[in-house]
């Protein structure tokens, strides 16, 4: 290309931040200062006492201090219009205490629920608590949480089905299920399991009537 044409061509402008727009900082925050100062010792520490960390706790320390921070590698976002561009952090996009990817995915969660899966029908949300052995059990061990999951959405739909008449062949129940797995002080706890079901079953297209009420008189025996 000569010389003349390069600088005849617009030069892209600087990136102008929307109103009440503000770049992420993980590293200006308290939660960030803290593992940053502190988590090197904790993991020396527990290592010389041999109760190293397991790699997934190590993993997701590792991860957090990494999310959000522009050395750590970014995305070019540039506008085809006013050719305006900007550079966007990568996230750790863990599942363990980063704030910014906790916040993203509960919000994202919400909206796909609410927007494409669950219907327009009333919901009636069930919760088992687990005993404290089971717990440890349940932490450790993600077959055997996958059992249990199976157990209370078999219990629950069957329930539901026999209130309405239908087997398991003609009756569909539905149901979305989230676990608690972190206790008040952010400790792993898997202590509740909470089970968002339609109040009702559906034989193809037609709802089955009368299954609310029964739900609503005779929860207790479902156990």
């Amino acid at each position: 290309m000569p010389a003349a044409a390069r600088a005849q061509r617009p030069r892209a402008p600087s990136f102008i931040e929307p109103a009440g727009y503000t770049q992420h900082r993980p590293e200006a925050t308290l939660l960030y200062r803290l593992i940053e100062r502190h988590y090197p010792d904790f993991r020396e520490l527990r290592a010389r006492e041999g109760r190293s960390l397991p790699d997934y706790v190590a993993q997701e320390f590792d991860a957090y201090l990494k999310c959000g921070r522009l050395e750590e590698g970014f995305l070019r976002v540039r506008c085809g219009s006013c050719h305006a561009d900007k550079r966007v952090a990568f996230c750790c996009k863990k599942r363990g205490f980063c704030p910014s990817c906790g916040a993203r995915r509960m919000a994202e969660t919400a909206a796909l629920l609410a927007d494409e899966v669950l219907p327009e029908r009333p919901l009636r949300q069930w919760v088992l608590s687990f005993p404290i052995a089971l717990r440890f059990l349940l932490a450790t061990d993600p077959d055997s949480l996958t059992l249990v999951l199976r157990t209370v959405y078999r219990a629950i739909a069957g329930y539901l089905l026999q209130k309405a008449g239908l087997a398991r062949a003609i009756g569909h129940p539905g149901a979305v299920t989230l676990i608690q797995r972190f206790g008040s002080a952010l400790n792993l706890n898997i202590h509740y399991l909470h089970d968002l079901s339609r109040r009702g079953v559906s034989a193809g297209r037609r709802r089955a009537a009368g299954v609310s009420a029964c739900v609503r008189a005779d929860r207790h025996r479902v156990a």
